[in-house]
């Protein structure tokens, strides 16, 4: 994964993530897995002890992924957090409104392709967890 999928200025977390279970069974591991059907509030009591959580995303539709991003965010999640798997380069602008802030495609991402999803849309029109303001609360303060 290149600099370019990530964004976030701390270092890259090395660790290997460990499995949902295998990390509610230990108390040391600072990196977890989440699948698509494992449920992420699961994660809330320990948040403060990990560094990186990875959402797995099996195929591009399954969505349960964006739901899991918002909840750990808005339950106060600061670390990095990580969409793997099947991620198209037009998703990652929504995974980052989300709160996904690295990436691990299975396939390669265009960069180019990258920069223009992502600046493409100057306003956005509800809130999220990027703390983006909507073009309403901007026009009506």
């Amino acid at each position: 994964m290149g600099d370019a999928l990530r964004f976030r200025d701390d270092t890259a977390h090395e660790e290997p993530a460990v499995t949902l279970d295998a990390f509610l069974g230990q108390t040391n591991a600072t990196a977890v897995r989440l699948e698509s059907d494992e449920d992420a509030r699961k994660l809330i009591p320990q948040l403060g002890q990990l560094a990186l959580i990875e959402v797995a995303f099996p195929k591009f539709r399954d969505g349960r992924g964006y739901s899991a991003a918002r909840i750990l965010r808005e339950a106060g999640y600061t670390g990095e957090l990580r969409a793997a798997g099947d991620v198209l380069v037009d998703q990652i602008p929504y995974m980052r409104r989300c709160g996904f802030d690295s990436f691990a495609p299975e396939a390669d991402i265009d960069t180019d392709a990258l920069e223009r999803a992502l600046s493409r849309y100057e306003h956005v029109y509800q809130k999220a967890a990027d703390g983006r303001s909507p073009v309403w609360a901007l026009r009506h303060g």
